[in-house]
């Protein structure tokens, strides 16, 4: 900390605590999200790859699917890597700029991912309540800009807060009860009234996760009375099997960013908030491919026929 003319501490620094009550499960704890860390990133990185180079999956959900993948290995990468280095380390600090950059990514991209799996809940809607005319409606300029929307809406109302927060002096105290550098602590550094600030935050996060949410909802109450009203039992198997891994992925995003970031100051301790953290930063991520793509018959097949011709292309060179 260093002094200002009036005296008061300016933080340049910050303490984040981590899982450090947890001495005797540091290591084990370390081990497995490092595991499941690299995993997230082999499993989205193929995901990636296996969408832009097979021509099957040049569809507009494939496509939503890309982004949300790049999504979840920005978010992760954004928060696990310091939390790893907290698990084994010693040093719990992070400079003033670096807690607040790594703040302002998490909450962009998270942003973004919430209302990315509103616009794949509206894809579905289209293709089963609208299947003739899908292919015109999801034309890969509407795909696009749909995707840039979400970024754009994110980054605007992201960085407005930001903005709003960074001219304020930060005096402390200067530590977080979490493996990364959250809003509601951040907050509580800064020394000036902050009730607006808190309530913009608070209004931000209603917005984002509740249209979210509620065109989530929308889509698939429109979805349901559409299948109901098909004639074959196997023509509602499949509609239904191309929405389970959409409805249980944002399901999961939806119910822990709700139990985070919309409810009462106080209602909940730290340690929840750390594990529903956890939930979103770590254990979604690395489920995804398996939910949304490796479960999924069609990409099973591109991943093969991929394997299939990088082992052709090896024992040519050999």
């Amino acid at each position: 900390m260093e002094l200002s003319n009036s005296t008061k501490p300016i933080v340049t620094e910050i303490v984040l605590l981590g899982f450090s009550h947890l001495l005797q499960l540091q290591k084990p704890l370390f081990f497995l999200f490092l595991v499941m860390y690299i995993l997230t990133l082999l499993g989205n990185t193929l995901v990636i790859l296996v969408i832009r180079i097979d021509q099957r999956l040049h569809t507009p959900m494939y496509y939503f699917l890309k982004n949300l993948s790049w999504l979840e290995i920005i978010i992760t990468t954004t928060v696990t890597p310091k939390m790893l280095t907290l698990l084994i380390s010693k040093d719990n600090t992070i400079s003033l700029s670096a807690c607040a950059l790594q703040g302002y990514v998490y909450f962009v991209a998270g942003s973004t991912e919430v209302l990315l799996l509103a616009a794949m809940s509206v894809d579905r809607f289209v293709a089963i309540c609208i299947p003739l005319r899908y292919t015109a409606i999801m034309n890969s300029r509407v795909c696009l800009l749909m995707v840039l929307s979400c970024w754009l809406c994110s980054f605007f109302s992201i960085s407005a807060s930001t903005l709003l927060k960074a001219g304020l002096p930060v005096c402390g105290p200067n530590v977080i009860d979490h493996f990364f550098c959250d809003s509601g602590p951040m907050l509580e550094m800064i020394c000036a009234d902050i009730h607006f600030l808190q309530a913009l935050d608070l209004t931000v996060s209603c917005f984002m996760l509740l249209i979210s949410v509620a065109v989530t909802i929308v889509s698939y109450i429109c979805i349901i009375v559409t299948v109901m009203r098909m004639p074959s039992a196997r023509g509602r198997k499949k509609a239904f099997g191309t929405c389970t891994s959409h409805i249980t992925v944002a399901s999961l995003y939806y119910g822990s960013s709700i139990f985070i970031y919309i409810k009462p100051a106080g209602s909940s301790s730290m340690e929840f908030n750390k594990i529903a953290t956890v939930f979103n930063t770590v254990v979604t991520p690395v489920l995804n491919p398996i939910i949304y793509s490796f479960r999924n018959k069609t990409v099973k097949d591109a991943v093969r026929d991929a394997l299939q011709r990088v082992q052709v292309s090896l024992r040519k060179e050999a």
